[in-house]
């Protein structure tokens, strides 16, 4: 089993208590985040009609409902949001918690999307699982339209961390791993993420990614106490 592999397994695995397990780590300020993100790109695109989101690593399919939430609430008409996900686990959550979402089973790499179709493409907490992130970069910069955005909210690595950052990197490495472990019955899955953070890019380094794969990035913000990273990029 290669290591992508070995991850999309784990996420089958932790799959029935994800979402419980997500909330109590969060605290719930990831709703914020997530709609921070849409409201964004909706605000950077400025059109009133879309034919396609696509939400990779759609996991439960979360990031799907504000897409549809957000989108009501600015008048704006969606045909369609389409989650993509490889773990079959859970897309299999997701489509119990939202049975008129359409959801596919794929890799990041490899989209069932036509080229130049998406108006938006996001990515939640998602892009740090991805071991050919390159590729997968240039396969979503395939799918958008001229114009369209990719939105990746993200942990990023701390090059210079503060005081702030050094009580999160705590967080991460002591506290999140016991809670995770204590929810999902597995506490090897959540001490994945904190290696996996420390092992990822920092803000500079993915832009720098992003930028390669041919975008533009139009806004980049860290939010409590740099927990988070929302990153917003046009096609060029």
């Amino acid at each position: 089993m290669d290591r992508q592999e070995k991850i999309v397994s784990m996420f089958d695995e932790i799959a029935p208590t994800y979402d419980k397990a997500n909330r109590v780590m969060s605290m719930g300020v990831d709703r914020s985040w997530r709609r921070k993100g849409c409201d964004k790109a909706f605000g950077f695109y400025n059109k009133p009609e879309l034919d396609l989101i696509v939400d990779v690593a759609c996991g439960t399919g979360d990031m799907m409902d504000y897409w549809r939430q957000r989108a009501a609430v600015k008048n704006i008409s969606v045909k369609k949001i389409l989650g993509v996900d490889p773990s079959e686990g859970m897309v299999g959550v997701g489509r119990q918690k939202f049975p008129d979402f359409d959801f596919a089973i794929s890799k990041a790499t490899e989209l069932p999307v036509e080229a130049n179709t998406a108006d938006m493409l996001s990515i939640s907490y998602g892009i740090r699982n991805v071991v050919e992130r390159e590729e997968a970069l240039r396969e979503f910069n395939r799918v958008l339209k001229p114009g369209g955005m990719v939105v990746i909210l993200e942990f990023m690595k701390n090059e210079h961390p503060s005081i702030l950052g050094m009580i999160r990197d705590f967080y991460m490495t002591k506290v999140l791993p016991k809670i995770g472990g204590f929810i999902s019955k597995n506490k090897e899955a959540y001490e994945y993420l904190p290696n996996s953070i420390e092992g990822f890019l920092t803000v500079e380094g993915m832009r720098g990614e992003l930028e390669a794969a041919g975008f533009e990035p139009l806004f980049i913000q860290s939010f409590s106490m740099d927990i988070s990273t929302l990153i917003i990029a046009k096609k060029a």
